[in-house]
């Protein structure tokens, strides 16, 4: 088993809220978690997932809030299943504010949030739970180029081989299209829709998102389009990566940009059946690309926020790192020991002015340049550099 740097912190929240959440797509370890929690609290364990109907039924026949349940850790997995649930604990939690009683897991932020934000509000912390970094992957002897050809999700990481690995996500693919979507947000999606929705999606990966150009390719509505996405965005599976434009004085794009999360997923759905492939192909910059980013969201803090740059001109900026309405570091994204920088990277960083500028490059050894643009292999940045970006 990969250790996860993230048990630390929910084993913190959990000594500290009567209720936690862990959010994420599903396969990536959620349900593990929480049972290991559960043993280092040292408590009776009541478990339920609500995917399977007997216990589907069994909990809302259960008085979790009976005294024989008062020293449990009581688990619940996927509970956006039963979004009425959250109305039900909140009598029960202030009826007895003991850390750690209740964790809870789910695959579809947008009704977890909703449930929390109406029932739960103080009484709960959630966190989300992304597929296995860069960072841990290393940790545990799993090269930077197997992980980032593979991804991050535990199963397709662990595959014997490439074939595996291959059966693996595309059964993956399959059930979320199939199955999973419709029932985590409760509607009926269009398969051929969803799919061809996503296998676009790929093919564009980092594109600047136009909903009504997707609109016309699928042949439904562009309010259609923005709902797909939000129900891939909320199952953790695409990262929408917005514009920074805050008071330059320029005329800048200002619509999002998305990205498959896991480049795993990426590179099945760009037909990519090994990591040789992948060297070869013509996605290996934009798979780079949002390889790095997906590592600089899990890496940063709560203080930071993410952005990418660009004005109507045509100068674009892949990361701006920002503190507030501050840019507090710059980084530009090449799959290249010996990275070129265009003209557009030195016209934006004279628009913003930040403190720490960066070129990313996935191996190599680091040096900095004369005007003072520190070039970076990635793992060198996560461990060394975004820590020191104040």
């Amino acid at each position: 088993m990969i250790p996860r740097q993230m048990l630390k912190q929910v084993n913190l929240l959990c000594r500290e809220f009567p209720s936690v959440a862990i959010l994420g797509p599903r396969q990536v370890g959620k349900t593990t978690m929480a049972q290991e929690i559960s043993r280092t609290l040292k408590r009776p364990v009541l478990y339920f997932d609500l995917e399977n109907d007997r216990d589907f039924k069994r909990i809302s026949q259960t008085d979790l809030g009976d005294v024989q349940f008062r020293n449990h850790c009581i688990i619940i997995d996927e509970v956006q299943r039963l979004p009425k649930l959250f109305a039900r604990l909140r009598p029960i939690i202030d009826a007895n504010r003991k850390p750690g009683r209740f964790i809870l897991t789910g695959s579809a932020s947008p009704e977890l949030v909703k449930g929390v934000s109406e029932s739960l509000a103080g009484r709960i912390a959630f966190v989300e739970l992304s597929p296995v970094s860069m960072t841990e992957a290393i940790q545990t002897k799993i090269t930077m180029q197997k992980h980032w050809f593979r991804g991050g999700f535990p199963n397709a990481l662990a595959a014997r081989s490439d074939d595996a690995w291959n059966r693996w996500i595309e059964n993956f693919v399959r059930t979320y299209i199939e199955r999973d979507l419709s029932q985590l947000f409760g509607t009926t999606l269009n398969q051929k829709t969803i799919r061809n929705f996503w296998y676009m999606l790929a093919s564009n990966n980092g594109g600047i998102f136009n909903a009504e150009n997707y609109a016309r390719s699928l042949g439904i509505t562009g309010p259609t389009v923005n709902r797909y996405l939000h129900f891939l965005e909320g199952a953790f599976l695409v990262r929408v990566l917005n514009a920074w434009y805050v008071n330059t004085g320029k005329r800048l794009v200002k619509a999002p940009k998305v990205y498959i999360r896991d480049s795993g997923i990426l590179h099945y759905l760009c037909g990519l059946d090994s990591a040789a492939n992948l060297s070869r192909h013509l996605a290996i910059g934009a798979s780079w690309e949002g390889y790095v980013i997906e590592q600089l969201f899990q890496a940063k803090t709560g203080k930071h926020e993410i952005y990418y740059y660009r004005t109507h001109h045509g100068a674009e900026m892949d990361v701006v790192i920002t503190k507030g309405i501050i840019p507090l570091a710059v980084i530009e994204i090449k799959h290249s020991e010996v990275p070129s920088l265009s003209r557009g990277f030195y016209n934006i960083v004279d628009d913003l002015h930040p403190k720490f500028k960066f070129v990313i490059i996935p191996e190599g050894k680091n040096y900095t340049t004369s005007d003072g643009i520190k070039v970076c292999n990635l793992q060198s940045f996560l461990k060394v550099d975004l820590k020191k970006i104040k």
